[in-house]
């Protein structure tokens, strides 16, 4: 089973019921100090780490670290631990009289004396959910501006436990030890970017009340063994629909991406304008002019293709539109897996209806909020409860894509693989062509977040050698890689 994920207050209450069964916060607090602990004890070894930082917020979380600290300088650590006035937990006071006991040295300001191999991160936890103050923020930067290791308890300080968006600034961890279980703050939104390596500190069982809120999706994909005596036909006729006459790159790149990704036969239907730079590039595409296709030819194509990708370079002039309403409702009316990207979403939110069976849409945070009539700060500020919105709204299954990209469809999968250097023109027509490609190949055998990673895993695959840079047109060879790993 891939790993759960879960909302903040659902952890927060699992945390209430195990201590409503007598069991003991305070023995809690010292369990994830001490695996944290272990956990650390052969990092910082391997990378040669003796002096370490622990920063203490005024909560739960600096609990654990004045914890945490106590347990390295058993280890044979040198720890100082540096301070803000304690709040009023019971269990924190506890702790840090240990501390004190334990004979650490405790500053009572954040001005580090000296330089550390490793600062530890015990600020604020996942209860965190208004802006900081320019003080904490202050502290935050002068943590990131240290050198030596980052190491995260619970969550980076400053990070929002549910959204990943920081408030306004967040610690840059390389190391993030969250405790009990996944949040989803972690891997979505700008979560990746503060997260370093996330593990668990899993010390509690699992109760039956405790509900995930999606799954990681898996970075290992394995697709089926072609069979000896397949042919062009065995392995789904794709359509590629958009190119307006100024617009031919999206389709060329949608229409690479699904041969790439093992579809039999692909026709690209755009303006006649393109069609010698597609054979240039691509001579195994068959082609179409969508300016001489009547709604009967393109019913017939239809009838005639596995799946469609349908939008990308489409404009959003009065062409466009006359294409569109032409186009969407004979794709509705059709039995094809249907991908809709790019223009097409935003003449879907033009012209809202609910979507088929086998629609899958894919749109970035803009056109998301596009769809919802909603800012794109809301979007982000809430990609879950967004994506959610989306579906509930239109139907279909979807792809809110960006840094930690969520797929729902029966239920919320999160993307963890991928890269920074895939933000660049052209990735998302690439994503287009792959899902008709796989989905005219193996429809519901394979699944819409399977796709997404194995596009992902390509970007990572091409990204080896550097990120920036990175273009999509360059795709192709490493979609072809990924499918067949």
């Amino acid at each position: 089973m891939q790993p759960q994920v879960y909302h903040s207050q659902s952890i927060q209450a699992w945390e209430q019921r195990w201590f409503s069964q007598q069991n003991s916060s305070y023995g809690l607090m010292k369990q994830v100090a001490w695996t944290i602990a272990q956990r650390l004890i052969p990092i910082f070894h391997e990378q040669g780490i003796q002096r370490i930082a622990v920063c203490c917020g005024q909560g739960n979380n600096a609990g654990d670290g004045y914890l945490t600290a106590k347990y390295l300088t058993q280890a044979g650590f040198s720890v100082d631990i540096y301070v803000a006035e304690l709040g009023a937990s019971k269990d924190l006071h506890l702790a840090s009289a240990e501390a004190q006991q334990a004979g650490l040295t405790i500053y009572s300001d954040f001005n580090f004396i000296s330089e550390y191999d490793a600062y530890i991160d015990a600020l604020f936890g996942i209860g965190l959910n208004r802006e900081l103050n320019t003080g904490w923020q202050s502290i935050i930067q002068k943590i990131n501006g240290r050198q030596g290791l980052k190491i995260a308890v619970d969550i980076p300080s400053g990070l929002q436990a549910d959204s990943g968006q920081p408030l306004p600034c967040a610690v840059k961890a390389d190391y993030t030890f969250t405790a009990l279980g996944l949040k989803a703050g972690l891997f979505t939104g700008q979560g990746k970017e503060f997260c370093g390596e996330v593990q668990v500190i899993d010390v509690i069982p699992v109760d039956e009340k405790l509900q995930p809120i999606a799954r990681i999706s898996p970075n290992k994909i394995s697709l089926p063994q072609r069979q000896a005596f397949g042919h062009k036909g065995s392995y789904g006729h794709v359509l590629i629909a958009g190119g307006h006459a100024t617009m031919g790159g999206a389709v060329i790149m949608a229409a690479e991406a699904a041969f790439h990704a093992g579809a039999g036969k692909v026709t690209c239907v755009c303006d006649a304008k393109h069609h010698t730079a597609i054979l240039s590039r691509a001579p195994n595409i068959m082609l179409r002019d969508i300016n001489t296709l009547s709604a009967a030819d393109i019913q017939a194509l239809l009838e005639h293709a596995d799946a469609v990708s349908f939008g990308m370079g489409l404009g959003r002039d009065a062409w466009a539109e006359r294409q569109f309403k032409t186009w969407f409702p004979l794709i509705q009316q059709s039995a094809v897996e249907a991908v809709l990207d790019a223009d097409a979403l935003w003449f879907l939110a033009e012209f809202p209806e609910k979507l088929k069976a086998h629609s899958y849409a894919t749109p970035h945070s803009g056109e998301a909020a596009k769809l919802l009539g909603i800012s794109t700060q809301e979007v982000e500020a809430d990609r879950m409860q967004a994506i959610h919105w989306l579906q509930e709204k239109y139907a279909g299954q979807w792809v809110l894509k960006g840094a930690g990209s969520l797929i729902l469809e029966d239920e919320l999968w999160i993307c963890t693989a991928g890269n920074a250097g895939m933000g660049t023109g052209g990735m998302g027509d690439v994503l287009a062509g792959m899902i008709s490609s796989l989905k005219a190949q193996f429809h519901d055998t394979i699944h819409l977040h399977e796709i997404v990673t194995l596009h992902a895993l390509a970007g990572d695959y091409l990204a080896q050698r550097g990120m920036r840079g990175l273009q999509a047109q360059d795709m192709a060879q490493a979609v072809y890689h990924a499918v067949n790993l």
